[in-house]
């Protein structure tokens, strides 16, 4: 069957027709659509595949080994700085390794389309020492999903899946095929695999270093790494992922001159590298975000200083690759295109017209002119659009539940007032505790927990936190006569700025919660959520 689908369908495709019995994750462009489509898909329901958002990534990363552990097969998806926030679980169960296999998906983000970094999460990879696939389009993206869950198998490690934003967001026809059975539960012969105290997992560290050759030759005979010869010795090119594809947009007839070393399979297959490497007089390293593949070839090969690429400026050091600048590193000449008119070009992101967190920032901001060292401290949702004009309401905005723990350190270094801005969402995936390290020493400090019962940014997904905010926090511990609640319109804007106004000035730590739906939910979801919040508060 063919079908039109985004990269990151084909991608969810292929996990379901691999046989996942759950899919775990976060929301987090450019990685959201995968477990959207599973959760819509009619046939994941029938075969009651497990698609509910987890509260962060580590939860996720860490229920997908749960399921791996009974033997079903499972994945887990997010976004590049997700893996941050997972990284502890990552690393460990390279360590202990799985049972029903467990795929890793990540979703880079080069040009930093809507993140904080440019992180390459093939570095996360090789340091856990485990199999990576990199899709260089839509079909590949199906069908080496449904091989990243046999490889996984195979040697008994989670693997990596790569995405990137262009791929993850492009459409192109997939011809899928045949489905495989969900496994049954059948846990591991080895008893102690999963318990990593020290004495075992010695022994599976040990065992994860011995595979390292198997990996190694696996990837040199991989369908996925495929050594193109050209007529043309003067290039070598070495590409990995979609940058494959902006190659060959610059050769009409789809022939390059050129010998191609694609790579869609790690570790590095140095075989094939010294094979190119042996053949021509320049090496030319195309990948889609860090220079990862230069890094290694360089150090193991580049004597003569034949490799060009990201490192040496050939090819822009940021950024995304395209096919315009690639032919430009091969001496091709690019026709400009016609300057995008202005109407469409250069239009920043703004919150939408009637959003709660609009009223709440025009409060913070005339209680700021009234408080000459007030501080914001902003974290990553919709609400961080109030850093920019007309609002300017926010100082920092860092990663997802600095807010309060920023907060908390500018308080202690003296600063007041110390107000820190975080979402509902945000504060269960990673916010709660930095709460409760507040609450402990009783930092004068205000959380304001701007609250519109959605993830929203990502495409109003439900958050974890509706109808749970004021119990979570009474449960931390913040005091009950300095937990809040407000409702954020212009008609309320004097309550609430005595509002603000009072709990900065409390000497301990206060929350106020600014409760009101966002604007894109449906009336029945926002009926939903008033219910809750309003059982909540009584």
């Amino acid at each position: 069957m063919k079908k039109l689908l985004l990269g990151n369908e084909a991608l969810a495709q292929g996990a379901i027709d691999a046989g996942i019995s759950g899919v775990y994750a976060y929301p987090g462009t450019p990685s959201t659509e995968i477990t959207e489509y599973i959760q819509r898909s009619k046939i994941a329901k029938e075969l009651n595949i497990h698609a509910t958002w987890s509260v962060n990534e580590k939860t996720a990363m860490e229920s997908a080994l749960g399921m791996s552990y009974a033997g079903k097969r499972s994945m887990t998806v997010m976004k590049h700085v997700g893996l941050n926030v997972a990284a502890d679980i990552f690393m460990n169960m390279s360590v202990s390794g799985i049972n029903g296999g467990l795929v890793v998906v990540v979703a880079d983000d080069p040009s930093m389309h809507s993140s904080q970094n440019e992180q390459d999460s093939r570095y996360y990879g090789k340091f856990a020492m485990i199999p990576m696939l990199e899709p260089s389009n839509q079909q590949e993206a199906y069908e080496i999903t449904k091989y990243a869950f046999d490889l996984s198998e195979k040697f008994g490690l989670p693997v990596l899946i790569r995405m990137v934003t262009r791929l993850s967001h492009s459409r192109a026809g997939v011809t899928t095929g045949a489905r495989v059975a969900q496994n049954e539960i059948k846990l591991s012969k080895n008893e102690r695999q999963f318990q990593l105290i020290p004495m075992h997992a010695r022994g599976r560290y040990n065992h994860l270093i011995d595979i390292q050759p198997d990996l190694k030759e696996n990837s040199e005979n991989s369908y996925y790494n495929k050594l193109i010869k050209g007529t043309d010795t003067s290039f070598g090119i070495i590409t990995s992922g979609i940058a494959y594809n902006y190659l060959m947009e610059n050769f009409e007839d789809g022939k390059c001159p050129f010998s191609i070393l694609k790579i869609s399979q790690y570790p590095l297959p140095k075989k094939l590298v010294k094979k190119l490497f042996d053949t021509c007089n320049k090496i030319l390293v195309l990948e889609d975000g860090y220079p990862f593949i230069e890094e290694m070839i360089s150090n193991f090969l580049d004597e003569n200083k034949k490799v060009i690429g990201r490192l040496t400026g050939d090819v822009p050091r940021a950024g995304e690759l395209n096919p315009d600048n690639i032919g430009k590193a091969l001496g091709i000449e690019v026709i400009k295109s016609k300057e995008i008119p202005k109407v469409v070009s250069g239009r920043p992101p703004e919150l939408c017209v009637g959003c709660g967190h609009r009223d709440l920032f025009d409060a913070i901001n005339q209680l700021g002119k009234e408080q000459n060292t007030q501080k914001v401290f902003g974290d990553i949702g919709c609400y961080a659009l109030g850093a920019l004009p007309p609002f300017n309401s926010i100082n920092t905005l860092i990663d997802m539940g600095a807010s309060i723990t920023m907060a908390k350190g500018a308080a202690n270094a003296g600063i007041h007032p110390s107000i820190a801005i975080i979402g509902d969402s945000t504060f269960t995936h990673s916010g709660m505790t930095g709460l409760l390290e507040a609450v402990v020493e009783n930092t004068q400090m205000t959380v304001i927990i701007s609250d519109n019962s959605a993830i929203a940014m990502t495409g109003a997904q439900d958050s974890s936190a509706s109808g749970r905010l004021v119990n979570i926090c009474k449960g931390i511990g913040v005091k009950e006569e300095h937990l809040k609640v407000l409702t954020p319109l212009h008609k309320n804007l004097e309550e609430n700025i005595d509002i603000i106004r009072e709990e900065i000035n409390y000497k301990g730590v206060s929350v106020i919660i600014s409760q009101r739906p966002c604007v894109q939910l449906s009336k029945e979801k926002k009926d939903y959520v008033k219910h809750l919040q309003a059982v909540s508060i009584n």
